[in-house]
């Protein structure tokens, strides 16, 4: 049995009878893979990953002002405030710890992802902290400020006109160039540990705890994997709380309708217009039974939803903060409507800046063929009057 050099070392064993005669001998292999070199390397590239949380203040919890004698306090949580402006900052951090200490990142060797960007933005920050290449697989439509962003942070953007082939590519680029397909729409849910450790349920919690509604009746949460919804629900019923979880599904995602009729082979022939969330396919890393509801979204109503965050509180935010802001109104008509009072949460994911071209074009609407101004209606007579009419 020859071996590699340096890979493993033969020995001889003499083998003995119960009764102490000799029986002969067996030769045995022993393999050592391990390098000082690449092991050193990998020590440094943890301390740094892990650094960077240190480094990170926690993000802020923002109140969205409601009519006081409604008796419902609707926060965002505004993970913008990331050093890479993003939700999927936590994410990156928890893939890139998960993909290290498995073995999977290596010196030299690229990581590659299929994002629509967000996560390739985060991904490209800290690819550039531990000093190995990154590509980011993405839809040609993506918007060109997260285009820059993740050049900015040194990684690379490869282009497919149909988002539904980036699964393919990525692992294509990954085993072309030896590097490692990230696949976060995998690896989301269980790469960060959702029992605590300052994840975003946890945070949420400790930061509503002097409030008048410590435990809210509900978070809404969008979906791009599928990891987020899935920390939180798991935190909550892990810590035995009654708050329930709702997910916000835009247009052109499937995640509803596979949630709905329990299958999980549901599709969508389309992408969705509201980047970083909803997906052509059932992903690995959502999770259906830990959600208690999902609501579907028009496009439309998510960008009225962002922007009259704008107006009410004079901050920018993406098209899936709108969604989830959408969803988590509606939430709040009901408990006016049914005269309860209590909390909602939801995420303000990352900052309008992003889509200037989008989101906040007239002319990219109405090239999209969207008309926001029922929505903007909606939202308008709500917040006045108590008073939701679709």
């Amino acid at each position: 049995m020859s071996m590699p050099p340096g890979l493993g070392m033969r020995h001889k064993q003499e083998e003995w009878a119960l009764d102490g005669t000799a029986r002969g001998s067996i030769e045995t292999v022993d393999v050592d893979r391990s390098d000082h070199g690449c092991r050193e390397w990998l020590k440094e590239a943890v301390r740094k990953v892990q650094a960077d949380a240190q480094r990170s203040a926690d993000t802020h919890l923002l109140s969205f002002p409601l009519p006081e004698r409604w008796g419902i306090d609707l926060y965002l949580k505004d993970e913008s405030t990331h050093p890479t402006g993003s939700l999927k900052h936590r994410l990156a951090r928890s893939l890139f710890l998960y993909g290290l200490c498995n073995g999977w990142i290596r010196p030299g060797k690229p990581v590659i992802e299929a994002s629509s960007g967000s996560t390739a933005v985060s991904e490209a920050y800290f690819a550039k902290l531990i000093g190995v290449p990154f590509i980011a697989v993405m839809p040609r439509t993506t918007s060109r400020e997260k285009c820059r962003l993740i050049e900015f942070h040194g990684g690379q953007c490869h282009f497919v006109d149909d988002p539904r082939t980036m699964y393919e590519e990525s692992a294509a680029l990954a085993a072309e160039s030896g590097g490692h397909y990230m696949d976060q729409f995998t690896y989301a849910e269980r790469a960060t540990d959702w029992r605590g450790n300052n994840n975003i349920a946890e945070s949420i919690y400790q930061q509503l705890r002097l409030e008048r509604y410590p435990e809210p009746a509900w978070v809404v949460a969008t979906a791009g994997t599928g990891g987020t919804s899935a920390t939180i629900a798991r935190y909550v019923r892990y810590m035995q709380y009654d708050t329930r979880v709702c997910v916000a599904d835009p247009e052109n995602s499937c995640f509803f309708d596979g949630w709905v009729h329990h299958d999980a082979h549901a599709s969508s022939d389309h992408g969705s217009r509201i980047e970083g969330i909803g997906r052509p396919r059932m992903e690995p890393s959502f999770v259906p039974g830990a959600i208690d509801r999902m609501m579907k979204v028009p496009d439309a109503a998510s960008v009225a939803a962002a922007r009259a965050l704008e107006r009410a509180i004079g901050r920018k935010a993406g098209g899936s903060t709108g969604t989830g802001l959408w969803s988590a109104l509606r939430i709040v008509a009901e408990m006016v409507a049914a005269g309860r009072t209590g909390s909602v949460v939801t995420l303000l994911c990352d900052p309008g800046e992003r889509y200037l071209d989008k989101y906040y074009s007239d002319a990219w609407l109405e090239e999209q063929g969207l008309d926001i101004e029922p929505y903007v209606k909606t939202l308008d007579v709500f917040l006045a009057t108590g008073n939701w009419t679709d």
